[in-house]
This record gives C-alpha cells, structure tokens and sequence, in this order.
C-alpha cells in the first residue's frame, strides 16, 4: 500500500515537471533568440555609424563606414533568415517573452526572406561607396535635393546591381532603413 501511494506521488510529480518544463524555453531556443539579437542591435548600430557619417560629412572616415555596411552585410540576407526558420523553434509562441518576433514570418516567408536580402543589397551597395571613395565624402554619395528617398508611392525599389551600385550611396541607406522599418513593422511585436 505505502508503495503504491509512493508510485502516485513520483508519478504526479513527474507529470507536474513536465508541464512545467514544456512552458520554459530551450536553452537552445534562448541561445538563439540572444545570438538573433545580438545581431539586431549590432546591424542598429552599424546604420547609426552610417547616419552620422551623413549628417556630418566631415566626420566620413571610409574604413568606418565599410565596416557598418560589411557588419549589415554579414548579418543580413541568408544569415538573418536563418534566425527565423521553423526548425529552429524560436519565435514568439516557443521562445518566450523575451522574443518580438512574430509567427507570421513563417507565414510569409518569401516576403520576409525577401526583405532580408534586400537589406543585404543595400549593404553591398554601401561597402562598393566606400571602397570607391576613400577620402572625404564625395557629392556622388550624397542624394540630390528633391531626389526620391525610397519604395513608397513616388520612390524607387531596386532590384537591379547595376542600377543599386549607381545610385547615391545616401539612398542606399534610405532604401535600407526603409527595408528595416518594413520588417519591423510587418514581423516584429512592439
């Protein structure tokens, strides 16, 4: 008798773990969420480099900005995608709180994948200005005034190398802070 009382408690308590353990992230789930931010924040970073490189000219140091649009690049495209799949278990529903990213990236996968390699482009586009300008910052990289700045009704998207590499280096980055500001909008929780 005592030994069958004993068998239901360990059974209980064995049941109780595991819907306990079933509610708390995989450490692997959390690892990942971490490695995926810590990447957010470095690219964040990268494009604040670049912003006050254009909003104060004298400060454009090439191998500084190379350095942000080459951290965007690396962290963009398929690497960024990779952050997101199905089989990684770590959106929203399975990684916790600590995770904005929305399920509907699943969902919409070719958009997003899209979104991230377009962000990738950009980046691309921002390391060939730099190479191609290692002094000062030239007039070529700068938009013009009353130049369309992006994808919206009167902007431009571009899909096209040539014609990505031949733009303004400054709309490249407008064209990629839109690309993030889509993404965010679209796939992560506020």
């Amino acid at each position: 008798m005592k030994q069958a009382a004993y068998m239901k408690k360990v059974g209980l308590l064995s049941v109780v773990g595991a819907v306990l353990m079933a509610g708390v992230p995989s450490p692997a789930a959390e690892d990942l969420v971490s490695r995926r931010q810590a990447d957010m924040k470095a690219m964040a970073a990268a494009a604040k480099t670049i912003s006050g490189m254009f909003k104060d000219p004298a400060g454009y140091k090439a191998s500084e900005f190379k350095w942000a649009a080459d951290t965007i690049r690396d962290k963009s495209g398929s690497v960024l995608s990779a952050h997101f799949t199905s089989g990684a278990a770590n959106l929203q529903s399975k990684a916790g709180p600590q995770s904005k990213a929305r399920p509907n990236i699943l969902e919409e996968r070719d958009r997003f994948d899209r979104i991230a390699n377009d962000l990738r482009d950009y980046a691309v586009a921002l390391d060939a200005a730099a190479q191609n300008n290692p002094g000062p910052m030239t007039a070529s990289m700068r938009m013009k005034p009353g130049e369309a700045m992006g994808g919206g009704p009167f902007g431009t998207h571009v899909r096209n190398e040539q014609e990505l590499l031949g733009m303004p280096a400054e709309h490249a980055f407008h064209l990629m802070l839109q690309a993030c500001a889509t993404c965010h909008a679209r796939f992560r929780m506020e």
